[in-house]
């Protein structure tokens, strides 16, 4: 089963819609939809609950959590799982301006591990003139993974601009992940980070991602399988096409231990 691991919905403003994102995400099986970085995390996550239970057969939502302003222990996150059914965390350090290791972030973890929930560190490709890129640095997480070696962690966009750094940790952790998401106007990045990730040996450490609305699950799958073709005539490295075909076919849900709705 195909499972699209990043994709938004939003619900203000000029965000996507959640009309436009059943389509989007036609091509694939399952959609990871994850909350969207606000002042109140209860309420986009109630929202994002609302929306992904009208498809709940295909999408999953992760909550918003800021664990410097929320609550981070079990009790807090239960009421994320158990009330709202949804079955991950989503961070936005960057944006919210908190280190990965923050104390209140550790708990966070600590309860995360104890429940079984994956956590999705996003990294946006074009960050906003006040978010902190140092607090995007994949090398923080690396405190993360080795103090809680259960916590499923998945680095969203590959860490860009940091791709090396992610690269080092899914090779270092067993317990760490990567977001390989797609953008089909820039398939010489796709190619390089395909390449870096295939010459590490981490090609079984991605996860497939379109990141909606920047991009469209079934346009993300064709750029991905296609771009070895436009090396025909050259003398550059390419990458076994089942390499490429078992990220897009990885059963990202099974390897997080996020059960599926029958």
């Amino acid at each position: 089963m195909i499972v699209d691991c990043h994709t938004h919905v939003g619900f203000t403003g000029d965000n996507a819609l959640p009309s436009e994102h059943p389509a989007a995400v036609e091509t694939v099986g399952v959609s990871i939809v994850l909350a969207p970085a606000a002042d109140d995390s209860d309420g986009v996550n109630e929202k994002l609950s609302e929306y992904v239970g009208k498809y709940e057969k295909k999408t999953v939502g992760f909550a918003h959590v800021d664990p410097t302003k929320d609550g981070v222990g079990v009790k807090n996150l239960k009421a994320a799982t158990e009330k709202l059914g949804l079955k991950g965390v989503v961070l936005y350090c960057s944006d919210r301006d908190f280190h990965p290791a923050h104390s209140r972030a550790m708990k966070l973890y600590e309860s995360a591990q104890d429940m079984g929930l994956p956590v999705f560190f996003h990294s946006a490709r074009n960050l906003t003139s006040g978010a902190i890129l140092n607090y995007v640095q994949p090398l923080l997480l690396d405190e993360v993974a080795r103090a809680f070696p259960g916590l499923k962690i998945i680095i969203g966009n590959m860490g860009v601009p940091f791709v090396e750094q992610t690269l080092s940790l899914a090779a270092k952790h067993k317990n760490v992940y990567a977001d390989l998401t797609i953008k089909p106007t820039s398939v010489w990045q796709v190619y390089n980070t395909v390449v870096m990730a295939h010459e590490r040996e981490v090609m079984d450490k991605l996860f497939f991602g379109s990141g909606f609305p920047f991009g469209n699950a079934g346009q993300c799958i064709e750029t991905l399988l296609g771009f070895n073709k436009l090396l025909s005539d050259t003398n550059l490295p390419s990458v076994p096409r089942g390499s490429i075909q078992n990220i897009i076919e990885r059963d990202t849900l099974d390897v997080l231990g996020i059960k599926k709705t029958a």
